[in-house]
């Protein structure tokens, strides 16, 4: 049986990227673990054994553009995935294409485009979280 684990897994294959969102989160009081794939391929490694010990992350935070997998590949192989599909998502991009935004409101995925102002990256942080402790 699945339980929260209280953990924001980030993915992103920039480094500076990730110290931005690792910090960020900190900032805004977080005590969530958090966790951190270079790209989609090592999200869903993670994620899986994860989910063996039967403890997911409560939110991911996703780039759009990574090697081996990007975030729509990901995107598709996580909502594929029965024991993965009920983890908010938000993708975090410097993508502005009509395309991605669609792309991503079809699969019910929130998507912020880089940069951002820190309140609109923690309503909508704190958003998910909180449907995610209620639901």
């Amino acid at each position: 049986m699945e339980k929260q684990y209280h953990a924001i897994l980030l993915v992103d294959d920039d480094e500076d990227d990730l110290h931005i969102l690792s910090s960020t989160l900190k900032q805004m009081g977080s005590s969530y673990e958090i966790l951190q794939a270079h790209d989609g391929a090592d999200a869903l490694t993670q994620l899986r054994q994860l989910s063996q010990s039967g403890e997911l992350p409560s939110l991911i935070i996703m780039d759009i553009n990574m090697p081996k997998m990007d975030g729509k590949q990901t995107l598709t192989a996580i909502k594929a995935d029965d024991s993965l599909s009920g983890i908010p998502i938000v993708i975090f991009s410097t993508s502005s294409s009509e395309v991605d935004k669609l792309f991503f409101k079809t699969k019910n995925v929130e998507m912020i485009t880089k940069p951002v102002e820190f309140k609109t990256f923690y309503d909508v942080a704190a958003k998910l979280l909180s449907y995610r402790k209620s639901g």
